[in-house]
């Protein structure tokens, strides 16, 4: 997704009151604030405020707590087959298919106005981004299209919108180095009855069956007032934004929020199961992945700092050993996926020429093993955690990052201010907890080993 470039939010760096062991080097507490107004209209829909007058840019988000999780045997893709349909055209504002142009994008863009869309496993977030002028002008374009959309779509449109999530598809995963990963991990890891079970993209036969009447039926299912929430954010008067909030979307009728997916009990491999990919790639790959904790579950800390330990910056465990000091990796990555219904934990290894995947995959499972077996050490839990509270501050300074959060919150806890408290999490991390979460996580026996590597006569040597 893009982001816009805002000032930098204020936070503080507040010294520790009390002088640290001398094996830990001094903590500090990042402070920070994200002012905002929650109400809820009469049709359900929850609306956040966020002023901020630095900049004379303003931004609607609108999240609908639809994603692939909510998609049903037959009909995967449909997400985010939709996110592309929300912009053929609504009831007054139309899109000429004859000429490829849609007025939502012209009549904001004319005016410095911009908007994007992604999709993921749990939610579908819109935005549109530009002068404070331009407010009443977004409002009323999202407003247009949850109102009539299911109006206008049609298989005409259906189709053109297919052909391009299908080619979509081939481009950026199926023809991308290593992209077929992104197909093959949501089944090895998860049942097919899990609402993780498939890709978000979907597969080609379940979008060669998708047709209108589907398409409005999914709308009507997900798309309403009750199973959304909107934040402004960045310059605008409040009580302006709450009238035009009201008038454009206060009056769209009320209806009850879908049930949400039952992803039935934590899924846990029982074994290690090993699967090998070809692919057009020069350099063989590997990836170990582990089952890990959701979003904001407990653990959900323990297994972000763990990550950090073990892969981000030059002086983690894994960059140190395998990259800098046995040459073994042209590339290694640590990430840990935080999802609603479950997380997964990624420690991916591209290998160096001239040197095998058994042989890195001995050295990664040397490393994980130690940290297992003991501890990090104070300064490597203080040197993870400020590069996590970096990256938290920075994912901040974009307007459009802060009403990102405010969503996030929102959907996970019905409470928007729970920024301190994510933060908070962080900071309560010990060495011991990490290496907790290392001995339940990075079970050696419960993981998929993946391979990703050249296809014969295109790699190096």
């Amino acid at each position: 997704m893009r982001t816009l470039a805002a000032p930098l939010l204020a936070w503080a760096l507040v010294a520790s009151p009390a002088p640290p062991a001398p094996s830990a080097p001094p903590r500090s507490a990042l402070k920070v604030d994200i002012p905002f107004t929650r109400y809820v209209l009469r049709n359900g829909l929850v609306v956040i405020l966020h002023e901020d007058h630095s900049l004379p840019q303003v931004v609607v988000n609108l999240w609908y707590h639809v994603g692939s999780k909510d998609e049903r045997p037959g009909r995967t893709g449909f997400a985010h087959l939709f996110e592309h349909l929300m912009f053929m055209g609504s009831k007054h504002v139309p899109y000429d298919l004859a000429k490829g142009a849609g007025l939502f994008d012209l009549i904001m863009e004319a005016q410095g106005g911009e908007n994007n869309a992604d999709t993921e496993t749990d939610r579908t977030s819109y935005y549109e981004s530009g002068p404070p002028r331009l407010l009443e002008t977004f409002l009323w374009l999202e407003a247009d299209r949850l109102a009539t959309l299911p109006d206008v779509i049609d298989q005409v449109k259906v189709d053109r919108q297919r052909r391009i999530v299908q080619n979509e598809r081939r481009q950026s995963i199926e023809n991308r180095p290593y992209g077929k990963v992104e197909l093959v991990v949501p089944a090895e890891m998860f049942p097919a009855t899990h609402p993780y079970g498939h890709p978000v993209i979907g597969s080609h036969a379940d979008l060669e069956a998708a047709t209108a009447a589907d398409v409005r039926a999914f709308f009507r299912t997900h798309y309403t007032p009750s199973n959304a929430s909107l934040v402004v954010a960045g310059d605008f008067d409040p009580e302006s934004a709450r009238t035009l909030i009201e008038k454009y979307l206060g009056w769209i009728p009320a209806s009850a929020p879908p049930a949400p997916p039952l992803p039935g009990p934590p899924v846990r491999l029982s074994a290690t199961k090993r699967r090998t990919l070809t692919d057009k790639v020069e350099l063989p790959r590997s990836y170990l992945i582990y089952h890990a904790p959701a979003e904001y579950a407990d653990g959900s800390a323990e297994c972000q700092v763990l990550a950090a330990v073990l892969g981000e910056g030059k002086s983690s465990r894994l960059e140190r050993s395998l990259r800098i000091q046995k040459q073994l990796v042209q590339e290694i990555e640590v990430v840990y996926e935080r999802r609603r219904l479950g997380g997964l934990f990624y420690v991916i290894a591209t290998a160096r020429p001239g040197h095998s995947l058994d042989e890195i995959e001995q050295a990664l499972d040397a490393e994980i093993k130690s940290l297992r077996e003991q501890a990090p050490t104070p300064a490597e839990l203080e040197r993870a955690v400020a590069s996590l509270e970096m990256a938290f501050a920075q994912s901040l300074e974009p307007v459009l990052g802060r009403a990102e959060r405010l969503h996030h919150y929102e959907y996970a806890f019905g409470d928007p201010g729970r920024v301190g408290w994510d933060l908070a999490r962080l900071r309560k991390v010990t060495t011991a907890g990490v290496q907790a979460w290392a001995r339940q996580a990075l079970d050696p026996g419960a993981r998929l080993m993946l391979r990703v590597v050249p296809e014969p006569g295109k790699g190096r040597p």
